[in-house]
């Protein structure tokens, strides 16, 4: 999927790779979703045919109806019982989304599909949510409800009735727009709820709560349980977050250096990761988007992007002047992955700014590999250092392709997936001292991330690295695979790199240790919180 059209690929713990809706069920409900959870046309075709092919269909003819709507029934029936979560039982209920839009041709067979669905598991079994906007002319501030009555009728004419309208607006539902709604599309007015805008996402769990949300979805699938208070959702610590973030007034800036800034979810998962650090730290963040490009030598001539006129030098100069001018201003620098040529000098003088500047810096996948790439060149005197990615024949192959084969995909030679990391003492630094990863680790020895790449550091220049003052502290387990890259506290405030991807595995309330690590540190806490983690420590071991 391309970053500029589809925004980021998001990785599951298997390896599947998904579009960005699955990494915001991840993060809302906190659970851990697999392949399988993600349901594609492609998919279900595909399935179809492999059982044709075997014969299971016994040579009948193969339909639209009832094949590929069963085939779809089945699919959701065996995802809806795996585990997603640390408890390791069967949900209580299985959440579906139909992307797109109702009459859309592309979703039509899944609508089919769930209107069957609805009478294979009881209707009382399935509560159906139609999700409209409800738009407010700017003129006279009228609450529109026409676009929401079509969309209804649109989905009522496939078989299937809301049992449930959530209207997406910029402003609170009026209770007379409700009434109308409610009157037009056959559901009660207790079951329109308002979605309006709010200062932050995290308030709207809140304000569906407040609308009453739980007792109607209860009062019709009929959760015993949900009739104790004691055993309602426990929105508390939610609550507190969502209302904190509101009243941060300090502000911490962080220089995003990327190659799709075009596009800001082609990096939504950093954006949230680090929204995630910075409520842990106190502070309101500001990200300033840099294109990496810019940071390059302007007498260079960079290709136009698409749809984009070719730039002259000078305007190209003022961009680049313009663009360093930013990044000296801001209090930390995170450099995500990316793929491809374009930008990777940018990179390089990145990495290059912070290292001997001082300033807080985290990379992630090609982010860490050129952190290790300027630090060849600029400190182990190797000109000419570079990945086999961008220079196959570079004097100094510093990053090579060390591929993950999969004998059952042809071309699967990407490493996908949780892996687990080992964390290893520094080399270099005071003696006794862990490494800073350690301890933002909570001084676990082995952890668990997402890693989507190909290439990795050359396993040959390690040693070299480690001599020129460069701690290796994390490894994969066969200790061949570099995945933590960072400088000594005494030398660097905070200087990390990363192979793997710990924004996929950031929560809310539980926020990326990597990413917590940067925001402690660009906003002047990182001392103090170790100094604190070190007190708990002694804490638990008196007691």
């Amino acid at each position: 999927m391309s970053p500029f059209e589809h925004g980021e690929v998001f990785v599951l713990d298997d390896g599947g790779e998904s579009d960005l809706d699955l990494g915001n069920y991840e993060r809302f409900l906190d659970v851990s979703l697999s392949r399988d959870h993600n349901i594609t046309t492609g998919k279900i075709y595909k399935a179809v045919i492999e059982r044709e092919r075997r014969g299971d269909y016994l040579g009948k003819t193969v339909q639209v109806v009832p094949h590929i709507t069963n085939e779809i029934q089945n699919w959701i029936e065996r995802v809806s019982v795996i585990p997603v979560d640390s408890t390791g039982k069967r949900a209580d209920v299985c959440l579906i989304e139909v992307g797109g839009t109702v009459g859309d041709i592309e979703s039509m067979i899944f609508l089919e599909a769930l209107r069957q669905f609805q009478f294979r598991v009881g209707r009382e079994n399935a509560f159906f949510v139609h999700i409209s906007l409800v738009p407010v002319l700017g003129s006279v501030g009228e609450q529109k409800t026409k676009p929401t009555q079509h969309g209804v009728k649109e989905l009522r004419s496939v078989g299937l009735s809301p049992d449930m309208i959530i209207c997406r607006s910029t402003e609170r539902l009026e209770q007379s727009t409700c009434h109308k709604i409610a009157l037009f599309c056959h559901v009660s007015p207790t079951n329109v709820l308002s979605v309006h805008d709010v200062s932050n996402v995290y308030h709207v769990p809140l304000m569906l709560r407040d609308q009453g949300i739980i007792g109607l979805l209860n009062d019709h699938l009929g959760f015993p349980r949900f009739q104790h208070k004691e055993l309602t959702p426990d929105l508390e610590k939610w609550s507190t977050m969502a209302h904190a973030i509101d009243a941060f007034e300090v502000e911490v800036t962080i220089a995003l250096v990327g190659k799709y800034t075009g596009l800001q979810d082609s990096y939504l998962s950093v954006i949230k990761a680090l929204k995630h650090a910075a409520c842990e730290v106190n502070r309101k963040i500001v990200i300033k988007w840099i294109e990496s490009s810019d940071l390059e030598d302007p007498a260079s001539a960079a290709p136009a992007e698409d749809g984009k006129a070719a730039q002259s030098v000078e305007e190209r100069k003022a961009k680049h002047d313009e663009t360093w001018r930013i990044l000296r201003s801001v209090d930390g620098i995170i450099v995500p992955g990316g793929f491809g040529s374009r930008g990777v000098e940018g990179k390089i003088a990145t990495a290059k700014y912070a290292r001997e500047n001082g300033v807080p810096y985290l990379g992630i996948c090609l982010g860490m590999q050129m952190l290790v790439v300027e630090y060849a060149r600029s400190v182990l005197g190797r000109a000419g250092a570079h990945s086999v990615e961008f220079d196959e024949s570079t004097p100094h192959p510093t990053v090579i392709f060390m591929p993950e084969i999969d004998k059952t995909t042809m071309g699967g030679t990407m490493r996908l997936g949780a892996r687990d990391t080992i964390l290893q003492p520094p080399k270099n630094g005071p003696a006794g001292v862990p490494s800073l990863s350690s301890q933002l680790y909570q001084n676990k020895t082995r952890v668990s991330e997402r890693h989507r790449h190909r290439y990795e550091v050359n396993p040959e220049v390690v040693a070299a690295l480690e001599e020129g003052g460069l701690n290796l502290v994390g490894r994969d387990e066969t200790a061949t695979r570099m995945e933590i890259a960072e400088l000594p506290r005494s030398v660097h405030p905070f200087y990390m790199g990363v192979q793997y991807h710990p924004e996929f595995k950031s929560r809310p309330l539980e926020p990326s240790p990597p990413f917590l690590g940067l925001l402690l540190s660009a906003s002047g806490q990182l001392d103090a919180w170790i100094a604190s983690q070190g007190s708990k420590k002694r804490k638990t071991v008196e007691q």
